[in-house]
């Protein structure tokens, strides 16, 4: 499994695994990557790559196709169903067919050989990147306002004084196309399908009386947090921040 790269210190760069049976793109690579800060360690075969990947705290994998034994095509698809890290296939077989193909089965990058290193460097980095993007987008499953917290998968909504407080399904739902939504009109139909789904039969009056219970739970503050706005719908008041 990849490390987990949101978590890391900001100077703390990502240790690359290259997988290749020729030595010398071996060397090349970990001594070029290595010189901009990444930790690189390589390996021969497959049978290596996976011993390697058991320590675990590999963040990336440079994988040649055309090795002795289990080939880079086999080894990615396994590493895509094991959700593994992201991989930049290296290959001499670089026409258009065999490049379809190995992003089919999953990976993340092609590079067709020879390449510089300096383009592998920049595929790496925006891997990576993309990478990081993802990992901190899905930390971000809270969300806060007013002192209230919200946590999206453990459908728990705490108010300023940390006191679990009770939401059923549906006000649970209402309340989070809030928090996604702040400071925008909602109509009652966004709602409805927000709380029922798309194919619900619920009318208008249900959304309506699931808004009424979510006031009263989230009573307490000087200001209407739902505010009522005329033939249109309800708008979040509070500023609303990802946690």
């Amino acid at each position: 499994m990849a490390a987990a790269l949101a978590d890391r210190p900001a100077n703390a760069l990502a240790h690359l695994l290259v997988v290749d049976d020729d030595a010398g793109i071996r060397v090349l690579l970990a001594e070029r990557l290595g010189a901009y800060g990444y930790h690189v360690t390589t390996a021969a075969s497959v049978i290596e790559m996976d011993r390697v990947l058991a320590r675990g705290g590999i963040d990336l994998i440079l994988l040649d196709v055309m090795m002795p034994g289990e080939d880079g095509l086999s080894a990615c698809r396994r590493l895509v169903e094991d959700n593994g890290p992201p991989v930049i296939i290296l290959s001499a077989l670089g026409d258009e067919q065999d490049r379809i193909v190995g992003l089919e089965i999953g990976a993340d990058h092609y590079l067709s050989k020879p390449c510089s290193p300096r383009e592998i460097l920049a595929h790496v980095r925006a891997l990576l990147r993309r990478q990081q993007i993802a990992e901190v987008e899905e930390v971000r499953r809270g969300f806060s306002f007013l002192g209230w917290r919200m946590d999206i998968d453990t459908h728990e909504l705490l108010d300023p004084d940390g006191v679990l407080v009770h939401l059923s399904d549906g006000e649970f739902a209402v309340l989070r196309a809030f928090v996604e939504h702040p400071r925008r009109v909602l109509t009652r139909e966004a709602l409805l399908h927000a709380a029922r789904g798309p194919d619900s039969d619920a009318f208008d009056r249900a959304i309506d009386v699931q808004v009424s219970r979510l006031r009263r739970k989230l009573r307490g503050n000087d200001s209407d947090l739902i505010r009522t706005v005329r033939n249109e719908g309800y708008l979040f008041v509070p500023k609303v921040v990802p946690t």
